[in-house]
């Protein structure tokens, strides 16, 4: 079961508990065996595991995957790739004409112009100066 090691006025002991059963251990102190009787027999220790929640999975065992509902606005310019905004180039009724730059994103150490893929007016503008976004987050909506 367990081995100790155990010096004693100068004397070494190799003590070996064998088996411990409710008040009686078996032990063997350098190499003799010996039953030893304990004034209270011996505190059984009791793990709990706490295993976390299984995640839900399909009838096919599949993992569920949930995300989000992504609000899918009409003329919406989405970002190409994850980055931080590091300039918006217009503002709420701005026209602008496609291939315009209406904003600069840093992804990858490099700056991204994100330019207007149509004709049209900016009706809402969804980021600010210093935002992380996701790679095809909402930008800029054109009407």
């Amino acid at each position: 079961m367990k081995s100790f090691k155990y010096t004693i006025n100068g004397t070494v002991y190799k003590v070996h508990i064998n088996s411990v059963v409710e008040d009686m251990a078996e032990v063997e102190v350098n190499g003799m065996p010996y039953k030893v009787k304990m004034e209270k027999p011996a505190k059984k220790q009791v793990v709990t595991l706490k295993r976390p929640a299984q995640a839900p999975t399909t009838s096919t065992g599949a993992p569920v995957v949930s995300r989000p509902a992504a609000s899918a606005s009409a003329g919406a310019v989405r970002s190409p790739l994850p980055g931080v905004i590091l300039e918006v180039k217009c503002k709420v009724g701005d026209t602008v004409k496609k291939g315009q730059t209406i904003i600069i994103l840093e992804a990858m150490k490099m700056e991204n112009s994100i330019n207007a893929d149509r004709d049209g007016s900016i009706t809402e503008i969804k980021v600010n100066k210093g935002d992380n976004v996701l790679e095809n987050a909402e930008l800029v909506v054109i009407g």
